[in-house]
């Protein structure tokens, strides 16, 4: 008899260990999702784009950074400033409170990822910043060289390969 009410008492813990963890892993699994969106789709998610861990992509707009430490307020443009699109696009004020500064390629005109939500005040708030330097890594225009006049190989050289000619030795 005292055999299954141990029984009854393992079953009730193990059946609570388990429900806490099932509960913990949907729990996290839904906090950690998060949508990607470009500064046209948020516009268009409505009310869902308050309630959304989002990551918000666009260009950084050209003298709008504004930095105070890890913190940094800028506007993300749908379109690069020298795009021919670029007085056509939607712009979203960003504030970025970080715990790290913003990455060394976070520039005017740079590729910009935002991590966070999107707040009643008609500004994105993000807690995770991204960027890549779109003209940097750009690929050469047609014609030029793909690589900096420093990594070019001298052209003033002598072309003419050198050899050098093996002399038979005598035995």
């Amino acid at each position: 008899m005292k055999s299954s009410k141990n029984n009854v008492r393992i079953g009730i813990a193990v059946a609570i260990i388990l429900g806490t963890i099932g509960w913990l892993a949907y729990s996290g699994y839904g906090s950690s999702k998060s949508y990607y969106v470009t500064i046209a789709e948020l516009g268009k998610m409505g009310d869902k784009a308050y309630k959304s861990n989002l990551r918000l992509e666009g260009f950084v707009k050209p003298g709008s950074i504004d930095q105070n430490g890890t913190n940094v307020t800028f506007v993300l443009d749908e379109f690069e400033s020298h795009s021919a699109k670029a007085g056509t696009g939607r712009l979203m004020t960003v504030v970025y409170k970080g715990s790290e500064p913003p990455p060394d390629t976070f520039k005017d005109d740079s590729q910009a990822l935002a991590v966070g939500t999107y707040g009643r005040d008609g500004k994105f708030h993000a807690n995770e910043l991204q960027a890549k330097c779109a003209s940097k890594y750009a690929p050469g225009q047609p014609g030029q060289p793909n690589q900096p006049a420093a990594m070019t190989p001298n052209k003033t050289a002598s072309s003419a390969p050198t050899t050098t000619a093996a002399t038979p030795t005598a035995n």
